[in-house]
C-alpha cells in the first residue's frame, strides 16, 4: 500500500511493535536499555558509513526500523510505574487489612450505587512515602463535596487488581492496569479527613473552571438531562449522564458523540479559524492566529481532562494548524503518524486504550477509503454533495471499526448512517454555540436567549437519537467474534479495498487467499467448538450457577431463587457469546451430577447427602450445615469446591479442614470459577 511509502508511517508502526512486545513479553529493564543503546550506536555507525557510500541506504533504513522497535520496548518498560520500589504494589499485603493512606484526587469517575469513585495518587501509606495510581472508592452517605486536587487521609483496605472471576468476563483488572492503576482503595464514609492543603496542579484549576461553568449553567436553570449531555460533548465529563441516554446513543450508533474526539476538535478548529478570519494574513498575523488556535486547542484538551481521544485529536489538529500556518498541504498520513508517535512516546499505555485504537482506525479509514466511496457518485447540487460526504465518511469509519467494535462490544447499530445524517449537520452549530456559552459561563456572563438555544438544540439532538434508538430491531446484539476472526476480517477488508482501488490479477489472488483464510479460520473454530465439553461452577455472589456444555449447547443448573430470574442470563451472557454457544435448558440444582465419568456430589443448605456415593468432587453450596471432617471421612472425595453462595468464614474453615485431610480445596471467591 502507498501509505507505507511514508517513512514516518514505517517508524511509527515499528515503534508500536516494540510497545506490543514489551506489553506482552515484559522484558527486563536492563535488556531494554542495553538493546536500545546498542541499536542507536549501530544506527549512528551505519549512518556515518552510508555517507561514505560504504553501506547501502537500504541497510540504513532497516536499521532505523529495528532501532524504532527497541526504542518502543524501552519506552514501555521505562514508564512502568511498578519498577519504582516505593510503588504501593510492593508494600501492600495480600490480606485485606486496614491501612492509612494519604492520597491526592486526580480524576473523578462515574459513581456506582454504593461508591463515589476517583483516580487518586498515593503519596503515603502507613507513614511510608509511596507512589502509584489507585482507584479510590469512597462509600456514599457523606454530604461533603470532594473534587480534583483535594488531599485526603483515608483509612481503608487496598486490594490488588484480580483476573476475571468468571469465564469470558470483562477483565476489569487488566483495563485498570492499562491505565497504570494496580489496586483499589475502599474507604468507609466516616473513615477519611480532608486536608486544608490542596494540590494546585493544572488539573485542579481545570476542575475549578469546569465546576464554575457547570454551577453558572445550573444557576440559570439549564435542564439537568441536557446539561449532562452538553458537559460530555464539550468538557468531556460523562459522570452524570443518565444510563438511558447512554443506551440510546449506543443503540443509535452515536456513542462516540458523548466522548470528546477528533469530530469535536475538528469542528472547534474550524469554528476558531472562522472567528479569526478578520486577522491579517501577513506573516505576523498568521503566527498570532497559530498561537491563538494552538493555545485554545490545548486549553480545551485540559478542560476535557486529557483523555486519550482528546490528546490524540488535539495533537493531530495542532499539526494541521501548523501546516495551515506554513501554508502547505499537510499530508494526513504523516500527521496521524506524528501525533500517534508523540502521544505514545509520553503515554505508551494509551496504546491499549480501546477509544484510542478505534479513533485511529476510524480516522485512517476515513482518509484512505472515503475518497473511493465518494467517487462512486458525483451529486449535481451542493446540498446533496454535503449529505453524500456525510454518508461516505460514516460508512468509511464504520467499515474500519466494524471488526474491532464487534470484538470489544459484541453489538452493531444498523442505523448508524441515519444517525450521522441526523446529527452531523447540526454538530458544528451545537459545538460552536456550546463553546461560546461555556466561555461566557466561565465569567458568569449568561445571555438567556443563547442559553435556551443551546438547551433546545441538545433537547432536539437527544430526541433525534432516541427516535433512531427506538428501532431496536436494527441493533444487532450478542455477536460472537474472537481476536483471530477480527484479524481475519481486517485481512479481507484490506484485500477488497486494495483490489477495488486498482484491480489486478495479483490483487485478486490476494483477495481470494484472504477470503479462503477467513473461511478456514471460521470452520476450524467451529470444529474445535463442537468438540469442546466442559462443566463450570461460576463465581456468582449469593447463589449457585453451574453450566454443562457439550459443543455449542449449554445446560445451566441454578439455585431455586434464580430459576425464574432473568438476571442470571446476563451473568451467563459473556460466556455464551465468548464460546459461540446457546442456552438450551435451565434446571434446578440436583444433588448429584455426572460429567465425563466424573461424579459430583452437591451438598445444599439442608446438609443432606448420599453417604455411599464416593464422589470425585464434592461441591458445597448455600452454607450447608455439616461437619466437614466427618463428611470427608465418609465419602472420601478427591476434590472439594465451594462456590460464592457460601459465607467467606465457612470457606476459610472448610479450607483448613481440607488442608488437614490433604484434599485439594477450590473456593471460587478466592480463585474464580471452577472448570472441569
Amino acid at each position: 500500500m502507498k501509505v507505507f511509502q511514508f517513512p514516518l508511517i514505517k517508524i511509527t508502526a515499528c515503534f508500536v511493535v516494540g510497545l506490543l512486545i514489551a506489553h506482552f513479553a515484559k522484558p527486563a529493564f536492563l535488556f531494554s536499555i542495553i538493546s536500545s543503546l546498542a541499536s542507536l550506536l549501530i544506527l549512528f555507525s551505519i549512518y556515518f558509513f552510508s555517507k561514505s557510500k560504504l553501506v547501502a541506504p537500504t541497510i540504513f533504513g532497516i536499521t532505523v526500523l529495528i532501532t524504532a522497535v527497541f526504542i518502543g520496548i524501552f519506552t514501555k518498560v521505562s514508564q512502568d510505574p511498578t519498577r519504582n520500589k516505593t510503588h504501593y504494589i510492593h508494600i501492600i499485603s495480600e490480606q485485606n487489612k486496614n491501612c492509612t493512606a494519604i492520597v491526592i484526587l486526580e480524576e473523578k469517575l462515574k459513581t456506582t450505587a454504593v461508591f463515589n469513585r476517583y483516580v487518586a495518587q498515593i503519596i503515603s501509606l502507613d507513614g511510608k512515602a509511596t507512589c502509584g495510581k489507585v482507584l479510590l472508592n469512597l462509600k456514599k452517605s457523606s454530604p461533603l463535596k470532594i473534587d480534583i486536587g483535594y488531599k485526603l487521609q483515608a483509612i481503608g483496605t487496598i486490594r490488588k487488581t484480580k483476573p476475571p472471576m468468571n469465564p469470558n468476563q470483562f477483565d476489569y483488572g487488566n483495563y485498570l492496569e492499562n491505565k497504570q492503576i494496580y489496586g483499589q482503595l475502599f474507604v468507609k464514609s466516616n473513615s477519611f479527613r480532608i486536608s486544608p492543603i490542596k494540590e494546585k496542579s493544572l488539573f485542579y484549576y481545570a476542575s475549578l473552571l469546569r465546576n464554575r461553568i457547570i454551577h453558572n449553567l445550573e444557576k440559570n436553570h439549564f435542564h439537568k438531562a441536557e446539561l449532562s449531555v452538553v458537559v460530555a460533548l464539550i468538557l468531556g465529563q460523562q459522570q452524570d449522564i443518565s444510563p438511558d441516554i447512554v443506551r440510546d446513543y449506543q443503540y443509535a450508533g452515536a456513542v462516540h458523540v458523548l466522548s470528546v474526539s477528533g469530530l469535536h476538535v475538528g469542528f472547534i478548529l474550524l469554528f476558531i479559524t472562522f472567528l479569526l478570519k478578520p486577522f491579517p494574513n501577513s506573516r505576523r498575523g498568521a503566527l498570532v492566529k497559530l498561537i491563538i488556535v494552538i493555545t485554545f486547542l490545548w486549553t480545551f484538551g485540559l478542560l476535557a481532562g486529557f483523555a486519550p481521544s482528546v490528546v490524540r485529536s488535539v495533537t493531530m489538529f495542532s499539526f494541521v494548524a501548523v501546516g495551515m500556518y506554513l501554508q502547505r498541504s499537510v499530508n494526513i498520513y504523516n500527521t496521524l503518524a506524528i501525533s500517534a508517535l508523540l502521544i505514545l512516546l509520553f503515554q505508551p499505555s494509551f496504546l491499549m486504550d480501546v477509544g484510542f485504537q478505534l479513533s485511529y482506525v476510524a480516522l485512517y479509514f476515513i482518509v484512505w477509503l472515503q475518497p473511493l466511496l465518494a467517487s462512486l457518485w458525483t451529486p449535481k447540487y451542493k446540498l446533496a454533495s454535503y449529505f453524500w460526504d456525510i454518508i461516505t465518511v460514516s460508512f468509511a469509519a464504520q467499515i474500519g471499526t466494524f471488526p474491532m467494535s464487534i470484538y470489544y462490544f459484541h453489538q452493531f447499530p444498523g442505523l448508524f448512517f441515519i444517525t450521522n445524517l441526523v446529527i452531523l449537520p447540526g454538530m458544528s452549530l451545537i459545538l460552536g454555540l456550546g463553546v461560546f456559552v461555556m466561555f461566557l459561563a466561565a465569567f458568569d456572563w449568561i445571555w438567556l436567549p443563547l442559553l435556551k438555544a443551546l438547551e433546545w438544540s441538545i433537547w432536539l439532538l437527544n430526541k433525534a437519537i432516541s427516535w433512531v434508538a427506538s428501532f431496536e430491531g436494527f441493533v444487532f446484539r450478542d455477536i460472537p467474534l474472537s481476536v483471530f476472526m477480527m484479524w481475519g476480517l481486517y485481512f479481507v477488508i484490506f484485500s477488497v479495498i486494495i483490489w477495488i482501488k486498482k484491480p489486478t490479477f495479483k490483487k485478486l489472488l490476494f483477495l481470494l487467499i484472504a477470503i479462503i483464510s477467513l473461511q478456514s479460520l471460521a470452520f476450524s473454530l467451529k470444529y474445535f467448538n463442537q468438540k469442546s465439553e466442559e462443566l463450570l461452577v461460576f463465581n456468582y455472589k449469593g447463589a449457585s450457577v453451574i453450566t454443562k456444555r457439550y459443543g455449542d449447547k449449554v445446560t445451566v443448573y441454578l439455585s431455586n431463587k434464580l430459576l425464574n430470574n432473568n438476571y442470571v442470563n446476563l451473568a451467563l451472557n459473556s460466556y455464551l457469546i465468548g464460546n459461540s454457544c446457546i442456552l438450551i435448558n435451565k434446571r434446578e440444582l440436583p444433588n448429584l451430577l455426572y460429567f465425563r465419568h466424573k461424579k459430583i456430589l452437591i451438598i445444599n443448605r439442608d446438609g443432606k447427602y448420599i453417604a455411599a456415593c464416593s464422589p470425585d468432587i464434592l461441591l458445597l453450596v448455600n452454607n450447608p450445615k455439616i461437619n466437614l471432617d466427618r463428611v470427608l471421612q465418609v465419602i472420601k472425595p478427591k476434590l472439594v469446591v465451594a462456590d460464592a453462595s457460601n459465607y467467606r468464614l465457612y470457606c476459610k474453615l472448610w479450607q483448613t479442614t481440607c488442608e488437614k485431610e490433604k484434599i485439594p480445596f477450590h473456593s471460587t471467591v478466592e480463585k474464580g470459577f471452577f472448570k472441569l
